[in-house]
């Protein structure tokens, strides 16, 4: 059966992993994924699995929370704590308005220079393979949107007999913003430099990390269900046997857009089973992904 699965990704493995272990758990080879997190992060992984997986264009750009932990008084080359610490500067002098005041530049609409150690592609070949092949590696700024950026706990320390702040911090956030940087670039505006030591994703969109299982846990009933998946994401219509039958053949239904709840959204067959996906076209709808009919579930 195709669905959507919610994993909680733990530390120390990468989503790939993940990926191949539900591979495994489900006895299907056609998983994807809505985007990865790196090996030092914990958290949401959505996942489709069959027939699902066409659902996952949908997803990847939906917003996401995280909750991190940033360092301020250490620099490292991957902007995070399993890179080499490349400059230290004592942090004790910091005042906790001051950390808050250097957050604002950092919330709403921002141009932001993604982690020289990102996935991004640089002339086919992925940033973190150049970076770790000792190649310079220059990425374009980007915009993106922080809608939140809130600080929780201040915590002062030392460590080798430098002082650090570490602040524990809630970041609600567009699709391709990078938390690393956004550690990077608040301890260079506080002249102290900045890296994440602790990341987790808490949602992605309307899902949630609380209704994720372990990669312990994957099975077939942990699936969510293609029609439920698509409506929580976009919204739904019903539509008739008749009319799962004309968009199944790529006709459209006339005058049918007055009955969207929003463009595109989930078309559902009377028998619950996703039809595909269908956006406004005029006065008419007219699918733009349809599900395999003998998938449908």
């Amino acid at each position: 059966m195709p669905g959507i699965l919610l994993v909680d990704k733990p530390p120390g493995i990468t989503s790939h992993d993940v990926v191949a272990r539900a591979r495994r758990a489900l006895g299907t080879r056609k998983v994807g994924h809505a985007g990865t997190l790196d090996p030092m992060a914990t958290g949401l992984l959505v996942l489709g699995v069959d027939g699902a997986t066409r659902l996952l264009t949908f997803m990847v750009g939906l917003d996401k929370t995280y909750e991190a932990t940033i360092r301020l008084g250490a620099s490292t080359d991957t902007d995070d704590a399993d890179g080499a610490i490349t400059n230290v500067t004592d942090a004790a002098f910091l005042a906790d308005d001051a950390v808050r005041a250097a957050i604002e530049p950092l919330t709403g609409r921002i141009s932001q220079v993604p982690s020289r150690v990102s996935a991004i592609k640089v002339q086919g070949r992925r940033a973190y393979d150049l970076a770790r092949a000792g190649e310079e590696v220059t990425l374009a700024a980007r915009e993106v949107t922080v809608s939140r950026f809130d600080v929780l706990t201040f915590r002062r320390s030392t460590v080798d007999a430098t002082g650090v702040v570490d602040l524990d911090v809630v970041v609600d956030c567009s699709s391709g913003t990078y938390i690393r940087a956004l550690a990077r670039d608040l301890g260079a505006s506080l002249g102290v430099g900045g890296h994440l030591t602790a990341l987790r994703r808490t949602r992605i969109g309307p899902f949630s990390v609380t209704d994720a299982v372990s990669v312990d846990d994957i099975a077939g009933e942990c699936l969510i269900d293609p029609a439920v998946a698509a409506s929580t994401v976009l919204g739904r219509i019903e539509v008739s046997a008749d009319e799962a039958r004309d968009l199944r053949h790529g006709k459209r239904l006339s005058g049918a857009a007055a009955r969207l709840p929003s463009s595109p959204a989930a078309a559902v067959a009377p028998d619950g089973g996703l039809v595909g996906v269908v956006e406004k076209r005029g006065a008419d709808v007219k699918s733009t992904m349809n599900m395999p009919e003998e998938k449908a579930s």
